[in-house]
């Protein structure tokens, strides 16, 4: 089943294999996946605009192989918006797509991109990150609520410090919890010296909860503070993507009364949202995320 679109502007674009299940346990078409990222535009576009996708690709489904696509495919519809990026001087420079509109977006899902991954700056300024992240993620036995605890404790950290902190689901296990900058001096030498610094105080006074040592061996049933993901080649799951997985899970903000309530109670399901929920909620609540766009704060010296 194919089908014709026409956007604004008169771009078009023919639909593919919409009836296809890429989501089979659960059951969730490429129709209904270009359906909720058509509803969920409002509220996603704008944290992506004028960020390099790194498309994540399952054709044939979320239980088939996937591949990565940082390059923006040469068969694109000329109307999609595109950047030079290049990493260092040795490089040549790689085209790169922008999502900076809902045509593009839908683009996107007819490639079945279902994760939409993204680097903490814009195209433009590859140097300069827009956030800080603490990425946290849980090794087993631990889960997403030890997840929580510790997200809550960056949380009262960051704020005897000044700054405000925003958190959201990654949309599988763990937690982001991400620090605004949105100022021109900030680098990635900067945040990520921060961050670790963070993670080691945490390790120091949490041993038996958190890590911040990469190795497998450090992480068995503590939560490791990813602080390496604060780095110009790394990519973030994107706010309000889907990610690939038995069931169609959506990495969601959060309010922090809500992490509290979670936290307290201890079920990781409260704590799993799948697109009607996100649609629901960004309905009622807006985006909770919007701050993290234009909130403009300083890394202060730890």
């Amino acid at each position: 089943m194919s089908r014709k679109v026409i956007g604004t502007g008169g771009k078009s674009l023919i639909l593919t294999n919409l009836e296809k299940d890429l989501y089979p346990v659960y059951g969730f078409t490429k129709a209904q996946i270009i359906d909720y990222y058509r509803r969920i535009a409002p509220f996603i576009l704008p944290h992506m605009k004028d960020r390099a996708l790194t498309l994540k690709r399952y054709p044939e489904g979320v239980y088939k192989n996937f591949f990565f696509e940082k390059r923006c495919p040469a068969h694109r519809p000329d109307w999609v918006q595109t950047a030079e990026v290049q990493r260092d001087d040795r490089e040549e420079a790689m085209t790169v797509c922008l999502v900076n509109d809902l045509e593009t977006l839908i683009w996107s899902q007819n490639l079945a991109s279902l994760e939409l991954h993204l680097p903490l700056h814009r195209a433009g300024f590859p140097e300069t990150p827009d956030a800080i992240v603490f990425d946290l993620d849980p090794g087993d036995p631990a889960d997403v609520m030890d997840c929580a605890r510790v997200a809550l404790i960056i949380r009262d950290l960051l704020s005897n410090l000044g700054l405000a902190s925003f958190v959201k689901t990654s949309g599988r296990k763990g937690l982001h919890v991400y620090v605004p900058l949105n100022r021109k001096k900030a680098t990635y030498e900067d945040t990520r010296t921060f961050s670790k610094a963070v993670a080691l105080i945490l390790q120091t006074n949490y041993p038996d909860l958190v890590t911040a040592k990469m190795a497998k061996n450090f992480r068995k049933a503590k939560v490791l503070i990813n602080w390496s993901q604060n780095d110009s080649s790394k990519t973030m799951i994107g706010v309000y993507s889907l990610r690939a997985g038995e069931r169609p899970l959506v990495s969601l903000p959060l309010a922090w009364s809500e992490l509290e309530v979670s936290a307290a109670i201890g079920d990781p399901e409260r704590l799993k949202f799948l697109p009607s929920d996100a649609i629901n909620r960004t309905e009622k609540e807006g985006d909770l995320f919007q701050e993290v766009r234009t909130k403009k704060q300083v890394i202060p010296y730890l």
